[in-house]
């Protein structure tokens, strides 16, 4: 696989139309693989929509439960059951009581710091994949799903933090956030977000409307810097786009 040098742009009606786009790349990803699938969660609200339709009757019933396995690319560094644990949301929205147990790979909060945090996210990463270093020719997910903040940061990788440059390490801690919550992060850096077949950005609403036509300009930003070693795609609702945006 190839990196990816434009990322793919779908423009929805709106949120809900968003979210049922969201929904059906993520089942054309489930249904693409025969054997065990990975999937990388985003944290923040931006999922939230998809999160909720996925758990619907009509899209529960299509995900073989069994074979999926749920990562996430960023945390907290915050209790499991803390309001603002990212993986807390999806478990509570989607993940309990259809996800085995097992298939449920939370980043650990309970270490004594971030650092120590994002050590035993990565050993449990490399040995999910079965090697510690990532093969282009072999992605670690098959779908990695994504936001953009007012700032440009993707999962907790902030602008003109060092964790940008890292390129051995899979997951870092990230000591100071940029926006709120102002806690500590830990996050899987470009390196082990690029190792997708898929790489699902979801940007919707009139407040992403500024840090949208920054990406789109090409602004050096997390970001934009954020690419995946298989496809690359942009999903953004027509609130979130320039005004000017087609002219």
């Amino acid at each position: 696989m190839a990196t990816a040098r434009r990322p793919r742009l779908i423009v929805a009606a709106d949120a809900d139309e968003l979210a049922r786009i969201a929904a059906e790349r993520v089942m054309a990803r489930l249904d693409a693989c025969p054997g065990e699938i990975a999937i990388c969660l985003a944290g923040g609200s931006s999922p939230k929509r998809l999160y909720q339709l996925l758990a619907t009757p009509s899209w529960r019933g299509r995900i073989p439960w069994a074979r999926v396995h749920w990562f996430i690319g960023d945390e907290r560094f915050v209790p499991a059951g803390d309001a603002l644990n990212n993986m807390a949301l999806a478990r509570a929205v989607l993940l309990d009581g259809n996800a085995p147990p097992a298939n449920i790979h939370p980043i650990p909060t309970s270490a004594g710091n971030p650092d120590q945090s994002a050590r035993s996210y990565e050993r449990e990463l490399q040995e999910f994949y079965g090697a510690t270093r990532l093969d282009p020719s072999r992605p670690l997910f098959d779908l990695m799903l994504l936001g953009a903040g007012p700032d440009g940061h993707t999962a907790s990788l902030f602008p003109g933090d060092p964790a940008l440059d890292e390129t051995a390490r899979w997951v870092v801690a990230v000591p100071t956030a940029n926006v709120a919550p102002f806690v500590p992060r830990v996050t899987l850096t470009l390196p082990a977000l690029a190792s997708c077949r898929e790489m699902l950005f979801e940007i919707a609403g009139l407040d992403k409307r500024a840090i949208l036509t920054r990406l789109l300009n090409g602004e050096n930003l997390p970001a934009t810097r954020a690419r995946s070693i298989g496809e690359t795609v942009w999903l953004v609702d027509r609130a979130a786009l320039p005004e000017d945006f087609g002219d």
